[in-house]
């Protein structure tokens, strides 16, 4: 009986990988791994592309701070038990993104990073279906640190602020930072200047607008704006990881 049920997981993990490879949008992965990386890189494909993305524009850099593997990062990977694609993803490159290991990015997803934006993807590291990344500075997100569906990232304004009193304006950019091991909900708004612990769990639907490292780890933080809920809480993380790793590395 063990050793049917072995058997059958792993046909089960084959499976699912054939899943992946079929899935893939092999001209968008050809393209932009021998575009972006060097030779000996390019040939063992670290990025796929899944599905329907449109590449605005790759003129910036990709650095990869980890063993490469072929298909180690994933732009519209299918890893979430429901995330069915709405449209088409939308990717531009003018800055940079270092990728410090395995990297998850759901389906119909919106990545840009400007031209002076450094974008940093902690090793397992994902971005839920729908979510939204706009870096026109500095995003680091941390090792494991796992972001919901319908979640954004954005470390500007957009538009100057300034105080109607003294006519100081206030930064039109500040950087963001997601620490490590970080259990984000869906539907969950980074604004610049957040800085959240390790171990951190934000509830869904919640703002983030400060930097929360005073609060240590281990803390539940959530609302809008985002303020601790609970302490001496996190995900499973030394029960999980491992299973993580089966069922998002590919």
């Amino acid at each position: 009986m063990a050793f049917l049920k072995k058997t059958n997981n792993q046909l089960r993990l084959f499976n699912r990988k054939m899943k992946f490879y079929y899935s893939v949008n092999w001209t968008k992965t050809l393209y932009f791994n021998f575009k972006k990386l060097p030779f000996e890189t390019a040939k063992q494909l670290p990025v796929f592309f899944y599905g329907k993305v449109k590449l605005k524009s790759i003129s910036g850099q990709i650095i990869i701070n980890a063993p490469v593997r072929r298909g180690m990062i994933g732009f519209g990977q299918s890893y979430e038990l429901t995330a069915l694609s709405k449209g088409t993803a939308v990717f531009l490159l003018e800055g940079t993104i270092i990728f410090n290991g395995h990297v998850q990015i759901g389906k119909d997803y919106t990545v840009y990073v400007l031209k002076d934006g450094i974008l940093s993807m902690g090793n397992m590291s994902s971005l839920g279906s729908n979510g939204k990344i706009i870096c026109y500075k500095k995003i680091t997100v941390g090792n494991f640190a796992r972001i919901g569906y319908e979640s954004q990232l954005l470390d500007t304004n957009a538009h100057q602020m300034y105080n109607t009193k003294t006519g100081e304006k206030y930064p039109l950019f500040t950087p963001i930072v997601v620490g490590n091991y970080n259990n984000i909900s869906n539907r969950v708004t980074i604004l610049a200047g957040a800085k959240t612990p390790d171990y951190c769990t934000i509830g869904s639907n919640s703002l983030c607008s400060r930097d929360y490292l005073s609060l240590g780890i281990n803390v539940m933080i959530g609302g809008v704006p985002a303020e601790l809920i609970k302490t001496d809480i996190s995900r499973d993380w030394d029960g999980e990881s491992e299973k993580l790793i089966k069922w998002c590395v590919i």
